[in-house]
């Protein structure tokens, strides 16, 4: 589960999630991110798209061989669970592995964003949406991400 919620996505990810799974609209998608950051959580989250949490001092994304981000399209790559016993709402994508991801920078965080227009290619309309705590330092070999509700609401 998410170890914070960006302030833009805060209530949205359910609803965005629903409209990437009905490709509304059209080449809408949720991206996966790694990140190396020292800045506090409390500044990261009042960012308000990929760009800005880039372009912040303490951030950046890694830049690794072997490491490209992920996407998620329509197709049932996101996983809508509504829970009426807990009344909740979680949201789940399969466990995701980089193969052969050689050193270089550490990992310490990945951040789920929504992209209204993944051919764009424009990462200030990235709307982030989660970030989790994944601290690995890439040594050549794979990396995966156990991801289980990464994000749920009640």
């Amino acid at each position: 589960m998410a170890d914070f919620v960006y302030n833009r996505g805060k209530g949205r990810a359910t609803e965005l999630a629903e409209r990437v799974n009905a490709n509304d609209p059209t080449n809408s998608v949720f991206v996966l991110e790694a990140i190396n950051t020292t800045e506090t959580d409390a500044n990261l989250q009042d960012l308000d798209d990929l760009a800005a949490i880039e372009a912040n001092a303490n951030t950046a994304e890694v830049t690794n061989s072997g490491y490209a981000r992920k996407s998620f399209a329509n197709g049932g790559a996101l996983t809508v669970t509504y829970d009426d016993t807990n009344n909740r709402t979680a949201l789940d994508v399969a466990d995701q592995t980089w193969t052969a991801v050689a050193a270089g920078s550490a990992w310490t965080d990945l951040v789920f964003g929504y992209d209204s227009d993944s051919t764009a290619g424009t990462d200030s309309a990235v709307i982030p949406l989660t970030q989790h705590d994944f601290a690995i330092t890439p040594d050549g070999s794979d990396i995966t991400a156990t991801i289980t509700d990464f994000y749920r609401a009640s």
